[in-house]
Order: C-alpha cells, then sequence, then structure tokens
C-alpha cells in the first residue's frame, strides 16, 4: 500500500524508540564536575606524602641499613638487636608507660570532673572556659619554662615549696629528685594540655538530655548514682575516644623531659622513648638506630590502636 504525503511535506523513515535509562556519564565529566573537590583532595594529600608518609617509609627502610662515611649498606635486624640489648632502651620504655599510667589517672581524669563542673555553672560559663584554655594557647615551652624556674624551684621560693611549707608539711626537690620526676611532669603536661580535653567532654555533657538526671534525682540518684549512671554511659564514646588519644600522646613524650629533666633526669628517671630517639639520632649520630628504635615505637603505637579499635568495635 502506498503513503501518501500531504503536498509540501517531507516523508521521514520511521526512528527506532531510544533505549530506555539514565544517560551514560563519562569519568572524565564526574571528574570535571568535581574538580574544586579534587583540587582540596589532592592538596592534602600532597601534604601526608610529603610530610607524613615519605617520612615514615624512609624511616623503615633506614632502619634496615647502615650508612658509614657516606656508604650504605644493608645489614638487616643489626640496628634493632643493637638497640634492644642498649639498657637505656628498657629504662625508656619504663618510664614511658610510668608517665602513660600516671598521665592516665590523673590527666584523664581530673579534665572529665573539671567539665562535669563547668557544666553545673548557669553563671559566666563562657570566662571559666577561656580560663581552663587558657594553658593551651600558651607555647609549650613557655608553660614549661615557667614550671622549672618558677614552680619546681627547689628551694622554699619556689611555688610548691612555698605552700607545702605554709601546711607544714615536708618541701620536695621535684626534677632533681628521681621518686618526684615522673608525677612532676605529669602535673605540668595536665596543666598545659587539659584545656582541650574539657572543652570536648563539656560539648558531650551539654548534649545529654536534661530528662535523664530528673528521672534519676526522682528515683532519689545522688549525684555521684548520677555520674555514673547517666553521665558515663551518655558520654561513652567521647571517654574512649579521648582515652585513646590520650594514650598515644603520652607514650610519645619528649618536650617535658627535654625541657623539666634536661634530657634523661636525675639517674635515668626522665628519659623516655622519644627523647631516646633523639639522643641516637643528634647526639650519638646513630641515625639508623634511631629509625629503627622509632619504628618499634610505631609497632607499639600501632598494635594497640588495632586493639583498642577491636574492643570498641565489639562494644558498639
Amino acid at each position: 500500500m502506498a503513503i501518501t504525503t500531504a503536498p509540501g511535506s517531507v516523508s521521514r523513515p520511521p526512528r527506532p524508540d531510544a533505549p530506555a535509562g539514565p544517560p551514560r556519564t563519562s569519568l572524565g565529566r564526574k571528574v570535571r564536575d568535581n574538580l574544586t573537590g579534587h583540587a582540596f583532595l589532592i592538596g592534602a594529600v600532597l601534604c601526608f606524602v610529603v610530610f607524613s608518609w615519605y617520612p615514615m617509609i624512609r624511616g623503615i627502610v633506614m632502619s634496615f641499613q647502615r650508612t658509614r662515611r657516606g656508604v650504605t649498606t644493608w645489614v638487616g635486624w643489626d640496628n634493632y638487636l643493637r638497640i634492644i640489648d642498649d639498657p637505656s632502651f628498657w629504662t625508656a620504655w619504663k618510664n614511658t608507660f610510668y608517665f602513660t599510667v600516671l598521665a592516665l589517672v590523673l590527666g584523664y581524669v581530673v579534665p572529665f570532673f573539671v567539665a562535669i563542673l563547668l557544666n553545673e555553672f548557669r553563671h559566666a560559663q563562657g570566662y571559666l572556659r577561656i580560663l581552663v584554655y587558657l594553658p593551651v594557647m600558651l607555647p609549650p615551652a613557655s608553660a614549661l619554662f615557667l614550671f622549672k624556674f618558677y614552680a619546681y624551684d627547689p628551694s622554699e621560693a619556689g611555688l610548691f615549696n612555698a605552700i607545702l611549707k605554709a601546711l607544714h608539711l615536708p618541701t620536695s626537690q621535684w626534677m632533681q629528685s628521681p621518686e618526684m620526676t615522673m608525677p612532676a611532669m605529669v602535673l605540668a603536661s595536665t596543666w598545659m594540655n587539659m584545656g582541650s580535653a574539657v572543652l570536648i567532654y563539656l560539648a558531650a555533657l551539654q548534649n545529654i538530655p536534661g530528662e535523664l538526671y530528673e528521672a534519676a534525682e526522682l528515683d532519689g540518684a545522688g549525684i555521684w548514682r548520677r555520674i555514673l549512671n547517666v553521665t558515663i554511659p551518655q558520654t561513652r564514646l567521647i571517654l574512649l575516644l579521648l582515652a585513646m588519644l590520650q594514650i598515644v600522646a603520652t607514650m610519645q613524650l619528649f618536650i617535658e623531659p627535654l625541657i623539666l629533666a634536661n634530657g634523661a633526669g636525675a639517674e635515668d628517671s626522665a628519659t623516655s622513648v622519644a627523647y631516646l630517639i633523639y639522643q641516637h639520632g643528634f647526639f650519638q649520630n646513630d641515625l639508623n638506630g634511631a629509625a629503627a628504635l622509632g619504628v618499634i615505637m610505631l609497632v607499639v603505637l600501632a598494635g594497640f590502636s588495632a586493639v583498642y579499635a577491636r574492643l570498641t568495635a565489639r562494644q558498639d
């Protein structure tokens, strides 16, 4: 049968239907659409590569090498065995773990209760936050020099000894005493760094619904029962996160013994693993041994972080 068309019209063959579905977008189109985001990501990745990942990989490589008179040779595990045989290695780890335990007892618990106390104030809370956070804004070296020459002066003119004398208690030599060196460093470190933790805890406390405290009060719960049954469960994730950060940070103890105890301290009571790395690298010119010690610290902290992440994942 012939197909008739109107005069002046053009006959077109029938077109097949277009396939259904969304239009295809090429990878290049996606990259162009997100060019700004990728540019920011590339900058961040380059910073990590240059200042974090490359030094870490370079340190691992150096730990298996030895450089003498400009000649580098592969020595396998010799640097690790030599570092472990050094008596200072075990002294440094003992001091580091001791500092970490004391910091968890004092530097982890005190900021939490300071935050609870600040949360109870209804007036001048902003000024109190500034007062608590003020030590964090000081350069760490300046804050530690204040403790060293003003608070920890072994004479009676020192602040802490003057307080002990006013209370009719025996004074202390502080940084000159092997027994008091580590507690004194923990006290100074807690004062310097607790402001950040207090603000984080305070933000978590203010997100707790007030109805929970009202229900606890109606049930006759005192302040300690409210802290144990309401405050701690509601801030558990923040407490766990800051516990891990606290341990990782305190295990890298360096500036406190360097300034307060002039490095090793009395009878090596302040020598830490990080300070021992500094000694090997800059005093003994043993960069390969320092790299090996740094890798050992990396493995210890990575192992702790992995165990911590596994345990917290099970609790969640």
